[in-house]
Parts: structure tokens; sequence; C-alpha cells
């Protein structure tokens, strides 16, 4: 899988859909961004418009035939909705079930009850952590959107005092720890051990978290104070209803892709034979769609049955689940497309070839890299293919720890300044109802702590290790 990926992103970075040299390229880069900028934020454009006029502009200036810009704008969209976009619709699903059944008030109230006051950031990035290990970042997203907004606002806490750390949380995991694909895909570039890897990234996560999570949560719940959005808030109904799930069987629940998407990704560590029946069942029963999906099924039993829902209720509750999050897909599609137009632009190509003439030491640079293209097309997995791809050559006369060190602080640059070329930006601003500046100040912001201090903390390790 990995090196089909490796594969795919220089069959791209080859045949762009420009001849631009480097200089126009940058330039149209910084004008795409900075036309989606103004017309959100001064036009008041709405961000899916933006995003695809900002697109357009994009290849223009870069000199890109419009018809293959649009290709390559269609073609993001669609594999980002038919993608993230699926597994938010079921997480949605999920997230009505747990609402309308009342397993969503089991988990606050039993939340509330034990981890109250300076202690609830604390226990958000704990469970954040331990829920993102092995999903993929958007379906941890969805999967704790619903407990987050109900936490924030049945405790009457700051949205961003319990946001911020379950964002870190699963941030942290995305980037930093295998199995998730990226730091997978860095490990077989670089030749990395990944039991080393695997160690030494839990000892650079946990510093990194505690940073960018509970301890800046105080200071972006002081920059950005915002009210709990009603939309995305699932209603309080469990107080009349005659049951309700549970605590055991609501966790069970929520747990459950965890625990199969886990399963796959301890299939994939002994097995470690594509061919192998064990392996290609956990490969089906472990990917996130048939994961959320079962989570769904199992939920309507666990969760609505057991709270007296009827077939009719449950059809109303996964209808009325679809509706609010319309936007949120588009937006995030289209996020989708501006990367994959930056992509096919050659722009991962342009920041390879301007960095292989920096002296300056292994970690650093892989760092560097990552964080260069990670701010040019948006995408934390591209920004690791590349910087690995580029960096493999310099892990030829590495120790082991230093190989799995460089895997990391290529880990930690790919997550660096997340904005508007990033889908996972639109995602957290939708579902937390900021504005563009908001999202910047706090989500952002968070992303580049994140980053600078795990590559920090990979830097120590190196002079000790």
């Amino acid at each position: 899988m990995s090196s089909l990926s490796v594969e795919t992103l220089a069959a791209d970075a080859v045949d762009p859909i420009t001849s631009a040299g480097n200089a126009q390229l940058g330039t149209a880069v910084l004008l795409g961004i900075a036309v989606i900028v103004l017309l959100i934020t001064v036009f008041k454009l709405h961000a899916f418009l933006a995003l695809t006029l900002g697109s357009l502009a994009l290849g223009a200036f870069a000199g890109a035939p419009l018809d293959k810009v649009i290709t390559s704008f269609t073609t993001g969209l669609g594999s980002t909705v038919a993608g993230v976009g699926v597994l938010i619709a079921l997480g949605a699903v999920l997230g009505k079930l747990l609402a309308d059944s009342g397993g969503a008030d089991q988990i606050v109230d039993t939340i509330l009850a034990r981890a109250g006051g300076r202690a609830m950031p604390w226990a958000m990035v704990l469970i954040a952590s331990v829920i993102g290990l092995p999903l993929f970042f958007e379906v941890g997203i969805v999967l704790l959107i619903p407990v987050v907004l109900l936490v924030a606002k049945r405790g009457n806490y700051s949205l961003m005092r319990i946001g911020v750390p379950a964002l870190a949380g699963l941030s942290v995991m995305h980037g930093l720890i295998p199995p998730h694909p990226g730091p997978l895909v860095a490990i077989d570039a670089i030749g990395a051990n990944l039991g080393v890897t695997l160690a030494l990234g839990v000892v650079v996560a946990i510093p990194t978290v505690i940073v960018a999570g509970p301890l800046f949560s105080r200071y972006a719940a002081r920059w950005v104070d915002l009210p709990v959005p009603e939309k995305m808030v699932p209603e309080r109904t469990s107080d009349d209803l005659e049951h309700r799930p549970s605590f055991a069987a609501t966790v069970s629940t929520v747990l459950l892709p965890v625990v199969m998407m886990l399963g796959k990704a301890l299939v994939d560590i002994v097995v470690d034979d594509p061919t192998h029946l064990v392996q290609r069942v956990a490969d089906v029963v472990g990917s996130p769609l048939v994961a959320l999906l079962t989570a769904v099924l199992v939920g309507m039993f666990t969760l609505g049955r057991a709270a007296g829902f009827t077939k009719d209720r449950l059809a109303s509750t996964v209808e009325k689940s679809l509706g609010p999050i319309a936007g949120v897909l588009m937006i995030v599609g289209a996020g989708g497309g501006f990367k994959q137009t930056l992509i096919d632009s050659g722009v991962g190509q342009m920041v390879l070839d301007i960095s292989k003439d920096w002296s300056i030491p292994a970690l650093l640079l892989g760092w560097l890299i990552a964080v260069v293209i990670r701010l040019a097309t948006g995408s934390a997995t591209v920004a690791t293919i590349s910087a690995a791809g580029l960096a493999a050559p310099l892990a030829a006369d590495m120790s082991t720890t230093h190989a799995a060190l460089l895997v990391l602080a290529i880990g930690a640059g790919s997550i660096f300044f997340s904005h508007v070329n990033d889908a996972g930006f639109w995602l957290v601003k939708e579902y937390f109802g900021m504005s563009v500046g908001q999202t910047i100040k706090t989500w952002s912001v968070m992303e580049t702590l994140i980053s600078v201090v795990g590559v920090c903390c990979v830097l120590l390790l190196s002079l000790v290790l």
C-alpha cells in the first residue's frame, strides 16, 4: 500500500497540469489562497463557493488549461466526499442515535460526575488519544464531536477548553503514531523499525499533547470565546424516554469501530502478508467504512431498541441526522478539490526541487521539507510521503533509533499550521461554528504547537539516544 502511494505521488509530480516554473507556481499558490481568504472574509461568500473559485484562480495564475483544472478539482472533491464524506455521514447517524436514545446523555452525565472542573480538559485529551490511536483523524472527529459539544454545554465549559484537548489528542495520534497511514509510509520509505518508532512516538506524543491540548486550551478559550453551536449539538431527548441504554452498552457501541480498526492494525503488524486470509478478512472488517457501518447497525439495537424506539422512529432518526451535515460535506469536499489542484499543478515537486540544496541536519531537514509541503498542499499524508522519499538516503547510515526519530520529525512537520487548503481545517471550522480567523487562532495554532513541540522533543531525544 505504501509503495503504491509513493508511486502515485511520483506520477502526479512527473506529469503536472501546467508547465509553469517554480516562481510562477509559487506565486499562483499564494494568489489562490489569497482569493479564498478574501472571498470568505471580505465578501462573505460561502466557503464551498470560495474554495471552488480559488481552485480555478490557482489554475489560471499557474497557466494551466482550465479543463484540466476543473478535472483536478472535481477529482479531489469526489475522492474526498467518497472517503471522508461517507465517514462523516455514518458518524452523524451514530451521533444522532446516541443523542436520541439518551446514550450520549449517559456518557456525558458519567463524565461530568467523575471528572469535573480542571480535570475535564485532561479527561478529554486522554479519551481522544485512546480513541484516536487506531482511527483516521476524520473518523475520530465524527465520533467525539457529539460528546465534546454535550460536555461543553451541559457542564457550562468553554467550547475551546474542551474541544482543543480533544482535537490535540486526535491530531498527535494521526501525525506521530503508527498504524496511521502517514507514519507507516514514512517507516517503509526510510526503513525504520516499526516497534522502535511506535515506542519513541509515544514518548514524543505525551509532552506534545499536554502542551498543545490542556495547556494551550487555556489561551485558546481566552482568544476565542464562543457558545456551543446549537445546530450541531444533539438535543437532549432522554428526559421523556422510559429507558435509556446503559453506560456500558453505550461505550461499547462507540468503541466498536475503534476495536475493529485496532484489530486490523494488529493483524497488519503480526501477519504482514496481504495475500494471507486472516489479513484479507481484517482489511475488510477493519476498514473505516465497514467499522462505522457496523457500529451504526449495532447501535440501532443497543441504543435505539434499548430506548424503546420503533422501526419508524429509527428511520426518522437516521433521516434527520443527515440534514445538518450537508454543508459540512460540501465544504470538506471542496477543500479536497483545492488540495488536489495544488498537487496536480506540481506544487509538491516544486518544494522538493527547492529543498534539495538545503544543507542542514537530517532530522531538521526532514521536518522542514514536510512543513513546506504541508503549507503548500494542505495534506499531512502527502507531506509525509514526499519528505520521507527525499530524506530516505539520509537514513542509510543512521542507527535504528535515529531512523525512527527521522520518521517522527517528518510526521511532526506534516502537521504544521493547517489552513484553508486543508480539508481538516474546514471540518473543524464547521463543527465548532467558528469563523476563518477564529479557526486559525485556535486549530491552526494548536497544529503548529504540536509540530514545533514534537520536533523539539525529537531533537532532544537525538542528543541522548
